[in-house]
């Protein structure tokens, strides 16, 4: 080497990188020590609230407080995401109310079960994307993926809460700590031991402060309601205010199908099953709704005549809605006539359902004439409705925007809930038996022991109606007396419910006799 050739200095090393994360795979929250603490705030409110015997008006409260929490965290700009959604807060704040105004155990799941869905879907379309633009299946999609995916929320809010660099840069301090601890618990041992021989008050006094009952598996279930309960606003609320990386179900529309089936094919199809339903509806209007229907068809009774089509009928409904979906989806219609002609033919094929519908619910009507109304009944009535009402929206979106069918489907269900709700079952089958009763003389009293506090109302003022008659005031006064027993029970803040409330003043103002001797 030639020392008076000067050497050139070595480039300098690269300095090591740290890798980020990847936030288009793993969660990422805006303000994630926010979060996490109202999701603590919030768990601990849904074990002060929901831990009780009843639900009742804990529910809407804690409801209330999560939307709060959601709309605090997200901010205006937040807000402003979610303006075209908001509608979904109208339906949610009703049913969530509903859990605190009926008693009804089929009442309180189902209601429990749909402000469950809508919060799924406030939340994932808190930041962007439209729920009318779902397609039938996406929502059940987006409840499901929305509540896995909110699993993965709680550990990522700690994970980006937490400062663990700051945890290990004052290790040495929290480790000296310990050790001190560790050191000073025997000398305060041995020390608080003698100054307690010492002297008889200190002794006393030390006795009394220590005396607690410290219920370690109490604790530790609460511990764990709290932990639940947090979890799950942690998902719903870190969910909501993701930072979206990808497409995602709502953003954009449905994207149409490519068409496999031939209009010939589609047309031959729907022409056979509109003579057929044609046939079937004729005799159906002719007997049912213009002839004699006050008696059963000859060789039936009521009950076999009603069961033995009713089903069959709401069946063939349901299958008919899905088939006029699936030719919508599949059938080529290629020009105007084509299109013209097909979607005549399948509101034809909609119409005649409705007919057949119709012919169902008149069944079960001559049925719940013969033998009264009960809980099924009322929610199959219910159901139907809900079914004629999705089927006449379908033939609707054949001729204008046939993407919409999803949304005004996901409507109808909503609107069976709430109509249930409002018509309040119990209280319904209580009032048309009562004046079915003074038709025909004949009650089911067996049935009023599985109602709920919804009926007891109606219960009450049967009693004063049937005290002429010493059979069935016989009956129903046993029933009383057992929903007398049933409210009984002092209701804390978070459990009171109108129904119940209603129910104790209604047998306060009568002083509901106990059960007579049986003569």
């Amino acid at each position: 080497m030639n020392p008076s050739v000067p050497m050139s200095p070595l480039p300098p090393s690269p300095a090591p990188s740290v890798t980020a994360p990847d936030r288009s795979v793993l969660p990422w929250v805006r303000a994630p020590r926010r979060t996490l603490a109202a999701s603590l705030a919030l768990g601990v409110l849904a074990e002060v609230l929901l831990e009780r015997a009843r639900w009742g008006l804990g529910f809407p409260l804690l409801v209330a407080a999560l939307v709060g929490a959601l709309a605090w965290l997200g901010g205006r700009e937040g807000w402003q995401r979610a303006r075209p959604n908001a509608w979904l807060l109208a339906p949610l704040g009703l049913v969530s109310v509903f859990v605190a105004v009926r008693d009804s155990s089929w009442l309180l799941a189902l209601n429990v079960m749909t402000a469950a869905v809508l919060l799924m879907l406030l939340s994932h379309f808190w930041a962007a994307g439209r729920v009318e633009r779902l397609g039938l299946a996406d929502y059940i999609l987006v409840f499901f993926g929305s509540a896995a995916q909110s699993l993965l929320y709680p550990p990522v809010l700690v994970r980006d809460s937490v400062d663990v660099r700051g945890l290990k840069t004052h290790s040495r301090l929290l480790g000296a700590l310990s050790r001190g601890l560790l050191l000073a618990l025997p000398v305060l041992l041995v020390f608080g031991v003698l100054l307690q021989s010492a002297d008889g008050v200190f002794s006393s006094t030390l006795e009394r402060m220590l005396s607690f009952d410290l219920d370690l598996e109490q604790l530790v279930l609460r511990g764990m309601g709290v932990a639940f309960g947090a979890s799950v606003a942690a998902g719903v609320l870190g969910h909501a205010l993701r930072r979206r990386a990808t497409k995602e179900l709502g953003d954009a529309e449905v994207a149409p199908a490519t068409p496999r089936l031939g209009l010939i094919e589609a047309l031959t199809l729907i022409f056979a099953v509109n003579a057929l339903f044609f046939v079937f509806a004729a005799f159906q209007v002719a007997y049912l709704f213009v002839g004699d229907a006050s008696s059963p068809a000859a060789g039936y009774t009521f009950a076999e005549y009603a069961r033995r089509g009713f089903f069959e009928l709401v069946v063939v409904a349901s299958l008919t809605l899905a088939l006029v979906m699936a030719l919508t989806r599949w059938t080529r219609r290629e020009t105007r006539v084509a299109q013209t002609v097909f979607r005549a033919s399948t509101s034809l094929m909609v119409v005649l359902t409705l007919i057949i519908l119709a012919s169902a619910m008149r069944r079960l009507s001559l049925y719940e004439d013969a033998f009264g109304y009960t809980l099924l009944r009322v929610h199959t009535h219910v159901f139907m409705v809900a079914l004629g009402a999705a089927l006449a929206w379908r033939a609707v979106t054949l001729w204008w925007k046939p993407e919409r069918f999803a949304v005004g489907a996901f409507a109808t269900a909503l609107g069976s809930v709430l109509v249930l709700n409002f018509l309040n079952p119990e209280a319904f089958i209580v009032r048309h038996n009562l004046e079915r009763y003074a038709r025909t003389g004949s009650l089911d009293t067996e049935m009023f022991y599985d109602l709920s506090a919804d009926a007891v109302p109606g219960l009450v003022l049967a009693e004063t109606l049937l005290d002429e008659s010493a059979t069935y005031a016989w009956r129903l006064a046993p029933v009383l007396k057992e929903h007398r027993e049933r409210l009984e029970q002092q209701e804390s803040v978070p459990e009171w419910n109108v129904s119940r409330f209603l129910a104790r003043r209604a047998l306060l103002r009568t002083g509901a006799r106990s059960a007579p001797v049986n003569p």
